[in-house]
């Protein structure tokens, strides 16, 4: 069997999918590592670093005739434009593991499957104890939730700590986190870190332990939530009469603090708005959002993906691509979970897909030329199950 690691096309992608440090694991399951010369450079792993470990380098059209694996940071699906010119170097032969957005771009899939390639998509990794290593989402969830407190604190005109100075007091910034999932959580614990007043707010009653546990307080709201969490441990999404009621309750809360931070995300689907124009026109000037939900349209009514706009003096953030910007520990932590990932497809040092585990069937898209995937054949109207599906 041998690996394929491509250098990432997506425009400011600087992530790598696989790290030196992470090739020995592969070759103990009887892998052969080719990487396209330059792959890890953004992120700080130079060609040289590779080759310490054993990867052969070659060139990106090597990769696609010798490899039998190929990893991506993101494949097709998640890098539709720049992704398209490497439609044609696909076949049968092609296994493709990457990040893909099959439930937001599940058209995507279908001119991936033509090319005959088996590709599994990583966010669809299904929240189990064993699939904890593989799980991308909660990697990059863990960046994403560090990073937006900085950016927020770059950004607000204060400073997050309490201090007591010779000029007097400095009163300690206060931080409001919307959904408490692996980005909230870790937003939690970095703005308290830094010094800040930290509340925090979930949809799922079940989180109030985890947010305490980082040092926030939980704020409780009069709704009735006992459906608000689906099989997966992700937040259901809620009918209209639902979100009017929670911003209603939200919107005080809102108001007190200098910072919120948005994460609140429905995989698939557009995320929900929580806090709207009137609430932002209730925050003090120079208080700040930073939204990471933009990509799905935001959960701040003002927000637009990839810009810093100023709405009645409240600055909002809609940031692209934050894992992007710290790639040395993002791909460290990416990389990690696609070995582990692949390690698990992996019999006798040949690939081996076991129909009958849950991490192969919750994240197989394409397979034998067609979606194979339940919920990307219902996006697209398909039939439930295609005969093409089988087993090995």
């Amino acid at each position: 069997m041998r690996v394929g690691v491509l250098k990432e096309t997506y425009p400011g992608e600087r992530r790598v999918a696989l790290v030196p440090a992470a090739l020995s694991s592969l070759v103990r399951i009887g892998a052969d590592i080719i990487v396209e010369r330059g792959a890890g450079t953004s992120a700080g792993f130079l060609d040289r670093d590779y080759e310490e470990k054993g990867a052969k380098l070659v060139d990106r059209a090597g990769i696609f005739a010798g490899a039998d694996v190929i990893l991506q940071v993101r494949s097709y699906g998640a890098n539709q434009d720049a992704g398209a010119a490497d439609l044609e170097h696909l076949s049968s032969k092609h296994y493709v593991i990457g990040a893909a957005d099959p439930l937001g771009e599940a058209e995507a899939q279908q001119k991936l499957a033509a090319t005959g390639a088996t590709s599994f998509a990583l966010e669809l990794i299904p929240r189990i104890t064993r699939a904890q290593s593989m799980d991308v989402l909660s990697s990059m969830a863990t960046i994403a939730g560090y990073k937006a407190v900085l950016i927020a604190a770059n950004s607000l005109p204060k400073m997050f700590p309490m201090m007591m100075t010779a000029a007097g007091t400095l009163t300690p910034a206060r931080v409001f986190v919307i959904g408490c999932g692996v980005a909230g959580l870790q937003a939690c614990a970095t703005a308290k870190r830094l010094g800040a007043v930290v509340e925090a707010y979930d949809v799922r009653p079940a989180v109030k332990e985890q947010v305490q546990s980082v040092g926030a307080k939980f704020i409780e709201l009069d709704l009735d939530t006992a459906e608000a969490e689906d099989a997966g441990g992700y937040a259901k999404e809620q009918g209209e009469d639902f979100l009017r009621r929670q911003r209603e309750q939200m919107g005080k809360v809102v108001a007190e603090n200098d910072v919120i931070i948005t994460t609140a995300a429905i995989p698939g689907r557009q995320s929900p708005v929580l806090v709207t124009a009137e609430m932002v026109r209730g925050m003090k000037p120079g208080s700040v959002i930073v939204d990471l939900a933009s990509e799905r349209g935001g959960n701040c009514e003002g927000t637009v993906h990839g810009q810093t706009v100023e709405t009645d003096g409240v600055v909002i953030i809609g940031p692209e691509n934050i894992p992007s910007s710290i790639p040395n520990h993002a791909s460290q932590m990416f990389a990690r979970n696609t070995a582990t990932f692949l390690a698990a497809l992996v019999e006798d040092g040949e690939i081996s897909l076991n129909m009958d585990d849950e991490v192969v069937t919750e994240t197989l898209v394409t397979r034998n030329s067609e979606v194979v995937h339940p919920r990307v054949r219902e996006i697209l109207g398909l039939t439930p199950s295609p005969a093409s599906i089988g087993s090995d």
